[in-house]
């Protein structure tokens, strides 16, 4: 019989200084001394906590969850099988950073994952930074508010770990900005699974309730709800965190791992699904238009959970994701500038259906496909003068050669155009969607079906899809891998979910630079630890495979 995991929910362990690969020296209060603005709890608060927020988003490379290039968001999408970056030219090929990203051929020299170690570090730094401010200033604060307010950093803290585990597997946890390179242990992926976890369940009680989605007191901010979400994808995902070999071809079996939510015992499946009910519980609902998540001004929305907040008259935050999709023209006739660069892959469209009778109708709410408009529904004419037409079967990874060379692939459509956006289209007020509850569907069908019970599944299942107004189908593995990608393109979440279903493998095929990597020991699963960091420390040991 197989032995069961025991994930039990566990006090806050004290660990010793470790790797953080940043300094502090980016202070969002710049050069004024501490102890000069700690002079109440609100400003405590404020620039503790709330300055936290400021890192979710970014405006320069590498920098932010989602909205910037290079960093997180990139290694989570050009990686699978959603979308890629063709080289269109002498554009896009950037010593072939991108079609190594397609082809899953990188190594420890990696930028984006370079950027994202050192991003992800640093507000991890911050985050201990503002707990030791919070303790060291704590008499400004009732003991309440010293407890919603350490909560708050903790769990940022612990998703920004999440973050760090799904990418790397295994990584130093840091518990001080006091850091000591030279002491730097590294925790095994399902040390870190459980401290996730652990760090998550002590402090979500302690969180704001209500929505972050909308405007008002929790705008933004990691509530009760945002680390239920977390809760939710960590037990989904539990057979993969729980796997400290990677490469072996040997997964913990996810009914075996038992996690312990109050009095009760579940397994991963379970806990999943009764992650997923509390988000119900709170009152989240499907928007009646799939659209309106993504609208001008979606603070309304009933769906969203978690956003990255978007006001270009008070923020520098940037959404550079639809800026680096059009093609130049097509920009233009908003007044913008486009990068002509990223689109939808082949296997895309035909998960989709596109071009068929049974064409999902949600592919024309993501990408731009064929004949291509302007505000006032006028054609747009390429840098030729005939009208600009988007070609997405044509898309191949080189199109150095291709008559389509400017005009192959279908391209990001999800967010509406703001007409009124500046700094070429990349401030925009569309928050950027982290979080939303068609995913939280998603999750408890999926963790329904894993347990043998897919009848109890599949109005999750059906809800999501007839939104849309598209056919049931029945609740299977390969329909909902497939409905993910329908559901949630462009979202950052393909990677992980191609993980979970053992499909994690580049689609490449051809002879370009080399032959096909081989991926059948999964070691691409998890990105190498980056060469620079690991020249800090001798202690540090690269994931198998590099």
């Amino acid at each position: 019989m197989t032995n069961k995991i025991f994930i039990y929910f566990l006090p806050f362990l004290i660990i010793p200084p470790l790797l953080s690969s940043c300094s502090l020296d980016e202070d969002p209060r710049d050069q004024i001394a501490e102890d000069e603005i700690y002079t109440s709890a609100k400003d405590l608060y404020m620039n503790t906590v709330a300055t936290l927020y400021n890192y979710i988003g970014g405006s320069e490379d590498g920098q932010g969850l989602q909205g910037t290039c290079r960093g997180v968001y990139d290694l989570q999408t050009f990686g699978s099988d959603e979308a890629m970056l063709p080289t269109r030219g002498s554009d896009w090929y950037d010593g072939e950073l991108w079609q190594n990203m397609y082809r899953h051929s990188w190594d420890a020299g990696l930028e984006l994952s370079k950027n994202a170690w050192d991003y992800l570090y640093k507000v991890i730094a911050l985050c201990n930074h503002s707990i030791e401010q919070l303790d060291a200033h704590k008499d400004l604060l009732t003991d309440v508010q010293l407890t919603e307010y350490k909560a708050e950093v903790r769990a940022l803290r612990a998703i920004y770990y999440w973050y760090l585990m799904d990418l790397f597997g295994r990584v130093p946890i840091i518990h001080s900005s006091d850091i000591i390179i030279s002491q730097v242990q590294q925790s095994q992926r399902s040390e870190l699974f459980t401290y996730i976890y652990n760090e998550l369940m002590t402090v979500r009680n302690d969180l704001p309730f209500g929505s972050s989605a909308n405007r008002g007191d929790n705008y933004g901010r990691v509530t009760m709800a945002v680390a239920n979400f977390v809760l939710a994808k960590l037990t989904l995902n539990a057979e993969v965190y729980a796997d400290d070999d990677w490469t072996d071809g040997v997964r913990p079996d996810g009914s075996e791992i038992i996690f312990q939510i109050g009095e009760d015992q579940y397994n991963a499946w379970e806990a999943a699904a009764h992650f997923c009910t509390e988000i119900q519980d709170e009152g989240y609902q499907l928007m009646t238009d799939y659209a309106d998540n993504f609208s001008v001004y979606n603070e309304g929305s009933t769906e969203n959970i978690w956003v990255i907040p978007m006001d270009k008259d008070l923020y520098k935050t940037q959404q550079q994701n639809l800026f680096r999709s059009y093609h130049y023209r097509h920009a233009a006739a908003y007044g913008f500038t486009g990068e002509n660069g990223s689109c939808a892959t082949i296997n895309t469209l035909k998960v989709f259906g596109y071009d068929t009778e049974d064409m999902d109708g949600r592919f024309f709410m993501n990408y731009w496909s064929d004949d291509v408009v302007d505000f006032d529904n006028h054609s747009i004419p390429d840098r030729n003068g005939n009208p600009l037409v988007y070609y997405p079967w044509e898309v191949k990874l080189d199109l150095g050669y291709s008559p389509y060379i400017e005009t192959a692939g279908a391209r990001m459509k999800k967010y509406e155009i703001d007409k009124n956006a500046t700094k070429d289209g990349k401030l925009m007020d569309n928050d950027i969607v982290l979080f939303r509850y068609a995913d939280v569907l998603l999750m408890r069908a999926e963790a329904y079906l894993r347990n043998g019970e897919p009848e109890k599944g599949q109005a999750d299942f059906d809800v999501v899809r007839k939104r849309s107004f598209m056919e049931a189908r029945p609740l299977t593995l390969d329909n909902i891998y497939d409905e993910r990608l329908l559901e949630l393109c462009w979202e950052g979440w393909r990677r992980q979910d191609m993980i979970r279903f053992g499909r994690y493998e580049s689609l490449f095929e051809g002879d370009m630079f080399d032959d096909k990597v081989d991926e059948s020991d999964g070691h691409t699963t998890v990105f190498p630890i980056p060469a620079d960091v690991l020249a800090l420390n001798n202690y540090l040991i690269q994931n198998k495979g590099y």
